[in-house]
């Protein structure tokens, strides 16, 4: 290569302004490294070697060094000079670019500004539409009144009994009442309610989980009636001493109230809980119709505890006097029904006492 290709002072790892002897001192040093007979492997070895005793030659020449001192000059002004040039450019479309971002998010808070505002104006719109068509609902069902004549409440159908609705959770402590660890126990106690299917009450007597040696500290029961009317009382008297559930707590088994009571009480035949004397409901008897022998012998068999009609009225037939309809269970397929409730019933009670222990 020649010398306009190649810097010999870089060559050499010299500076300009180096004396002949570096030079020399320089070239001995680099021509041991690069000579071709101690690199045999490298192809590139004599050339290499060839362009440092080139470089060698030229700067050890007073005149070519000249020359070549006064191009690299030449070179390194051109090269300030272009520098300045790129500098001068660089601001420039620094410039330029800082423009087109502010122009650019001129343009996005415009758009931003016209969305915004389009969306208020489809606000208004369907607030305005909403307005105009409940006042137009509104106006309809004024006009419906008052064009319609005066009708009755239509009775709707009584919801279904289930087969748990007869049931009711008892929770007491054994410690107030050591008694109370068997059916019939249970039964005894309930007994001035109404009838109870004894062969299907289930006591459960549970100890401290974290102390299973210690003595039993409360039970838990599912006590099931016969009827409704029976267990609705009994959950009326839960903690009554008169009523001898003293520190007992009577609940309904699914935490809440059958569907039935609450139709009735919608219905007018069940009085609001709290509104008698010793926490008995008021119960109205409906009276569309005389209740039949059946039932009056039935509602006359009942005990006084018992504050909840042993018939219920059947709205089926709308229009209609009311029916009396006798809610029983001694079929036996509603008892095995009854039966296999209860039995998973229980085990959720089982669970839930040993996540409360």
């Amino acid at each position: 290569m020649s010398g306009e290709e190649i810097n010999p002072y870089e060559l050499l790892n010299v500076k300009v302004e180096s004396t002949d002897q570096e030079i020399r001192t320089a070239y001995r040093q680099r021509s041991l490294k690069v000579h071709p007979d101690r690199n045999p492997n490298n192809p590139d070895a004599a050339r290499k070697f060839h362009e440092l005793n080139q470089a060698y030659e030229l700067l050890l020449d007073p005149l070519r060094r000249l020359a070549l001192d006064a191009k690299l000059r030449l070179k390194q002004a051109q090269k300030e000079r272009y520098k300045n040039y790129d500098l001068k450019r660089k601001t420039m479309v620094d410039e330029l670019e800082e423009r087109e971002r502010a122009l650019k998010k001129t343009k996005s808070d415009k758009q931003k500004e016209e969305a915004a505002r389009s969306q208020e104006t489809e606000r208004i719109k369907d607030q305005g539409r909403r307005l105009r068509e409940e006042k137009l609902k509104e106006f309809e069902k004024k006009e419906q009144e008052a064009n319609s004549p005066a009708k009755e409440e239509q009775e709707t159908d009584a919801p279904t009994l289930q087969s748990t609705d007869t049931t009711v959770r008892v929770k007491y402590s054994l410690s107030e009442h050591p008694s109370l660890t068997t059916a019939s126990s249970l039964a005894s106690l309930f007994a001035p309610f109404g009838a109870i299917d004894v062969d299907t009450i289930v006591v459960s007597l549970k100890s401290p989980k974290k102390a299973p040696h210690k003595p039993l500290k409360y039970g838990t029961a599912l006590v099931p009636f016969k009827r409704i009317g029976d267990a609705f009382a009994a959950v009326c008297a839960t903690g009554l001493p008169e009523r001898g559930l003293r520190g007992i707590e009577v609940g309904w088994i699914g935490g809440s109230e059958p569907e039935i009571l609450g139709w009735l009480r919608k219905k007018g035949h069940l009085g609001p809980l709290g509104s008698g004397l010793s926490g008995e409901p008021q119960v109205q008897q409906p009276e569309e119709k005389a209740l039949p022998p059946q039932a009056q012998s039935r509602a006359s068999g009942s005990d006084v505890f018992s504050s909840f009609p042993s018939s219920f009225p059947d709205f089926s037939t709308p229009g209609e006097a009311p029916k009396v309809k006798e809610f029983d269970y001694e079929s036996l397929t509603l008892m095995r029904m009854r039966q296999a409730e209860r039995a998973r019933l229980e085990r959720e009670i089982l669970e839930k006492e040993g996540t409360e222990s």
